[in-house]
């Protein structure tokens, strides 16, 4: 009887370790992107830097441009060409950002060096499409958060399981953009943080209905305004908030002036994802 109390204990006692181990893998993002005890940049930087001379899109030498500047988080677009290489790239074509033409799935990375990105401008640069391994490297190197956008041609499972290999689960979000994403992304890693859409009270309500923690949700409101009592409500579940300005909301600041960043940020916008993000860092900043 004795050896079997004995047994019962280091079961318990290993049990108890085996917790602690799981809890202690959470992303830090999880504790410190909630609205309680916000310390997330209040920019989200959209394709890694968009609109910025001499300075392409999802391009390493942009991230760390405008990292020098300012403090933000990145999003970034990860795709896969035809050898199973994540790259970073938007478009499920390279003519618009790069100096040659073609399908990413239909050509191999060695092939995509090839060529040279180009700035939003049609300028060429010496800059080449990175990888996602490299752009995980610089994040943690840095210090510095990026939203993960996977396009549609990438399972959520590679994109994860290339961020959990690199350790860098304390420096991503994973961007989901309807429930079913956000359910099998928690699924395949519920210690990461996500980007779920909630827009308005009925994609709240039905996010709340899930086995999704709050802990692990930011809130992506949309492009649009929203009403203040969904970021209220939003806060009141201690969900940081994240309006995208990128599109129509950064055009209107442009022309009528970027004092409307400030009134948006008292709405109860926690996160501005913009293509606009030096306005936004100098509006936000000299109130």
């Amino acid at each position: 009887m004795k050896y079997f109390y004995i047994v019962v204990l280091a079961i318990a006692v290993l049990g108890c370790k085996t917790q602690t181990k799981t809890n202690s893998e959470d992303s830090v993002l999880l504790e410190t992107y909630r609205y309680s005890n916000n310390k997330a940049p209040k920019i989200s930087v959209h394709r890694g830097g968009k609109s910025i001379k001499n300075y392409p899109e999802n391009c390493l030498e942009t991230l760390n441009y405008v990292n020098g500047k300012m403090e933000a988080i990145y999003e970034i677009d990860v795709a896969k060409t035809k050898d199973g290489m994540l790259i970073l790239m938007h478009d499920n074509a390279i003519d618009r950002t790069t100096t040659g033409t073609g399908l990413v799935k239909n050509m191999t990375y060695t092939e995509l060096l090839n060529y040279n990105l180009i700035d939003d401008f049609g300028k060429e640069t010496k800059f080449k499409v990175p990888l996602f391994e490299e752009v995980l490297k610089w994040s943690k190197k840095n210090n510095v958060v990026l939203s993960v956008d996977i396009k549609r041609s990438v399972p959520q499972s590679e994109v994860i399981k290339a961020i959990t290999s690199a350790n860098a689960e304390d420096y991503c979000i994973i961007i989901t953009y309807d429930l079913d994403q956000a359910k099998s992304a928690y699924k395949l890693a519920p210690n990461l943080l996500l980007s779920v859409s909630a827009r308005n009270e009925l994609e709240l309500n039905a996010l709340l209905s899930t086995d999704i923690p709050t802990k692990n949700m930011i809130a992506f409101t949309g492009t649009r305004l929203s009403d203040k009592s969904l970021f209220q409500k939003l806060h009141d579940k201690d969900i940081l908030t994240m309006l995208g300005t990128l599109g129509n909301l950064d055009k209107r600041a442009e022309a009528r002036g970027d004092y409307l960043y400030n009134e948006w940020d008292k709405l109860g916008v926690d996160i501005f994802a913009t293509d606009r993000p030096f306005a936004v860092n100098e509006t936000i900043n000299n109130k």
